[in-house]
């Protein structure tokens, strides 16, 4: 192939990729939620490293967040608009030093979008409610799924079981 044909077709595969990279699938409300705050306003709320994980889709060092040792009951949610999105009775020890759950609290908490900035497609996942960046899912995982929901630890906040829950940000 000549580098001409190989250059054209690479960009090809590189504009379909970007494209299907945006097909979001999710709730209904998490359509409307992603459109009514902008990223400009979550950004004077949150500390600039969870602002940069959750809306600039960064992701943090591997075995830097203290919730992948967390095993205590109790209920992981969206550290930017308070969504409930795992039960840690679904947590488990992936030893990829993220904290990772077989499932989400509820079909309705999570989005997928399907990302190829590894070159290969992978899905990822976001809060239905804000649309705030939590990680990928692999189906590498334990039973029951076969799933492995990969999140970053700045993305979440822990709240233990009998302890009330923080009313969702507006």
């Amino acid at each position: 192939m000549k580098r001409r044909q190989f250059v054209q077709s690479v960009g090809r595969v590189s504009g379909a990729a970007f494209l299907g990279a945006w097909s979001w699938t999710g709730s209904a409300l998490a359509q409307e939620r992603i459109e009514s705050m902008s990223k400009e306003d979550w950004k004077e709320i949150l500390e600039p490293a969870r602002y940069d994980i959750l809306f600039r889709e960064k992701t943090e060092r591997a075995g830097s967040s203290p919730l992948d040792r967390i095993y205590d009951p109790g209920t992981f949610i969206c550290a930017a608009c308070y969504q409930p999105l795992f039960s840690s009775e679904d947590k488990f020890d992936s030893g990829t030093g993220w904290p990772s759950f077989t499932q989400p609290i509820s079909d309705d908490a999570i989005g997928t979008k399907t990302d190829y900035k590894l070159i290969w497609p992978r899905t990822e996942y976001h809060c239905s409610r804000c649309g705030g960046h939590q990680g990928h899912v692999f189906d590498d995982g334990p039973e029951p799924t076969g799933q492995r929901w990969c999140n970053n630890g700045l993305a979440l906040n822990f709240i233990a079981a009998g302890e009330p829950l923080p009313e969702l940000r507006p």
